[in-house]
């Protein structure tokens, strides 16, 4: 049975890189679906495509092959693998901390070791810098076809010896939490924070209410301010501020048909904090 092949990579498509994995997966079998998750991962940044794979596997049928290229270190002695998760899809990728987030959160049943020397384009033994074609896609595709079972890709591995990324989780006091901003929504400009929607319940904090933000860069100060935490955007007007519980289920901030992230130059990581604080009931 074919499956659909997933591709994700911080390659961009103003070259031709990501038409060159196209091309490969195409060689393999041209029956099998090939749709693009992302190629606009920041260069290098494994954060983000480890939370972007989080925002997408779960959505797709079983069987579903992810291929997942952002590798700052192509051609060093870091591993490739590809694993299985918990609800059946596969991903493959360099082991650098990309499987971080779906391994915490969505989990994986079983990790193999992919063998480079088997699994790799023919004619392509010289070239050290282009795995995502010459290695992963090819591999993908030949998964996605039904040409090689998951089993014969290489070795299997423990779940633990899987690179993961240092997660931050968010801290509750008598009335306050404190998360990080873990993700920017890059196109509209909204904050994705780590703090769930359970948090919020826990705290007896409902649509309507309305709670004092503050948001941390380090020890620095960006932005302090009450707003109203909503249902949708709808409940505030064009340019208010609001607090809402996005796709993932986590808070978010955004300004109704706004940038945030803009408006006060605020970006994600570690290192950006952000504590709420329940200011009195609903507005009548």
């Amino acid at each position: 049975m074919r499956h659909a092949l997933v591709l994700q990579t911080d390659f961009g498509i103003s070259d031709g890189a990501v038409s060159a994995m196209y091309g490969v997966a195409n060689s393999v079998d041209s029956s099998i679906r090939i749709f693009d998750l992302t190629h606009d991962i920041p260069p290098y940044n494994i954060w983000e495509a480890s939370y972007r794979l989080l925002q997408t596997v779960s959505y797709w049928p079983e069987g579903t092959v992810f291929v997942s290229v952002v590798d700052p270190g192509v051609g060093s002695e870091r591993r490739s693998i590809v694993v299985r998760t918990a609800d059946n899809k596969y991903i493959i990728t360099p082991d650098n901390g990309t499987l971080t987030h779906v391994k915490e959160f969505s989990g994986i049943a079983e990790v193999r070791l992919l063998d480079e020397t088997k699994n790799r384009l023919p004619n392509s033994g010289e070239s050290y810098t282009f795995h995502g074609r010459d290695i992963y896609a090819f591999t993908g595709a030949r998964l996605a076809s039904g040409t090689i079972a998951f089993e014969d890709i290489g070795p299997p591995a423990t779940l633990d010896t899987i690179v993961e990324l240092p997660l931050s989780k968010p801290t509750r006091s008598n009335n306050s939490i404190t998360g990080i901003i873990e993700i920017l929504d890059v196109r509209f400009g909204n904050l994705w924070t780590n703090i769930h929607r359970n948090l919020l319940k826990e705290m007896y904090i409902e649509y309507g209410d309305r709670l004092e933000v503050t948001i941390d860069n380090g020890t620095r100060q960006v932005y302090k301010n009450i707003m109203t935490f909503g249902r949708s955007f709808a409940d505030s007007l064009v340019g208010e501020p609001l607090l809402y519980v996005n796709s993932l289920d986590n808070l978010g901030v955004a300004i109704n048909q706004g940038s945030f992230a803009k408006a006060y130059r605020v970006e994600a990581g570690t290192n950006w904090s952000l504590t709420l604080q329940k200011v009195n009931k609903k507005l009548t």
